[in-house]
């Protein structure tokens, strides 16, 4: 707690208290542009308030000195993320403008691509970053897929729960947690859910195409993870045993739902070892 009360653990709580801030005044636009309800706004400022609280929280434990012009690319996301919650979360009662449900969430996942660039171009790739990139990516996929389950049945949220059945799994099974080679595949695949659920989502297609494009997307994510999870069991018998020297250990969950780019795998799991070997492990957890 000592960082919060330095110069750069205030500039750093006075960033994430503007995004909340941010987020306040974005779900107050909707509410005064479409008449969001009470769900929506409960939904909303939730998910504000507990992207503040856990980013702080992170910041925190990684004595983070300065949040970067990455982060606040990612924190937009967020922002972003949090509106579209707030919608999905109110069609139980009224349907949200398409337009406008589309135009947030597309600005969402075209943003996806910026934060790396940044992060690459401007030296200031981190762990933290990294996962705060990916979690913003699988909630959002997560949101997308509860949205398109109201009208296509609830085999879709699969599509936004497979990360998490993953990550759950991994505290059992262990080697889970273990690296996985570089795939394109696997980058592809993670690509196109966002993409596949928001086409469905929109409408713009007839039932028949939108089902079998969000099919497509959960067929490939299947295979995809089945393919990984199978590579970890056959080769979890190489994985190093941890030792005194490596319990300084950060795991990051490289999960990153990206569509408009190739970022980080939905399911890959890394651990980042305080060792000469971080600078390469955090390459692979900010590929974007």
């Amino acid at each position: 707690m000592a960082l919060i009360n330095t110069y750069d653990g205030r500039l750093l709580l006075s960033e994430t208290t503007v995004g909340a801030g941010a987020q306040v005044l974005l779900l107050a636009f909707l509410g005064t542009a479409i008449g969001l309800g009470p769900a929506g706004w409960l939904t909303g400022l939730a998910f504000g308030l507990a992207t503040w609280a856990v980013l702080n929280r992170a910041l925190l434990r990684t004595r983070t000195r300065t949040f970067g012009p990455a982060n606040r690319v990612t924190l937009g996301r967020a922002i972003l993320v949090g509106a579209v919650t707030a919608l999905v979360a109110d069609s139980f009662q009224s349907s949200p403008p398409v337009s406008l449900f589309v135009g947030l969430t597309a600005v969402a996942l075209i943003l996806d691509g910026v934060d790396g660039k940044v992060a690459r171009r401007t030296g200031t790739s981190t762990a933290l970053g990294a996962r705060f990139d990916m979690e913003v990516d699988a909630f959002l996929i997560l949101v997308l897929s509860v949205y398109v389950s109201m009208s296509m049945g609830p085999w879709v949220l699969l599509i936004g729960l497979m990360r998490y059945v993953f990550v759950a799994a991994a505290k059992v099974a262990p080697w889970l947690n273990n690296s996985l080679p570089h795939s394109m595949a696997r980058k592809t695949v993670a690509a196109v859910q966002g993409v596949f659920l928001l086409v469905a989502a929109s409408g713009l297609l007839p039932y028949a195409a939108g089902f079998g494009f969000v099919a497509l997307a959960l067929g490939s994510l299947l295979w995809s993870f089945g393919r990984d999870v199978v590579w970890l069991f056959r080769n979890r018998e190489g994985a190093a045993e941890p030792t005194a020297t490596t319990t300084a250990t950060t795991t990051a969950t490289a999960t990153a739902t990206a569509t408009a780019r190739a970022t980080a795998p939905v399911h890959e799991t890394v651990t980042v070892t305080i060792e000469p070997a971080v600078e390469r492990r955090t390459a692979e957890l900010v590929t974007s």
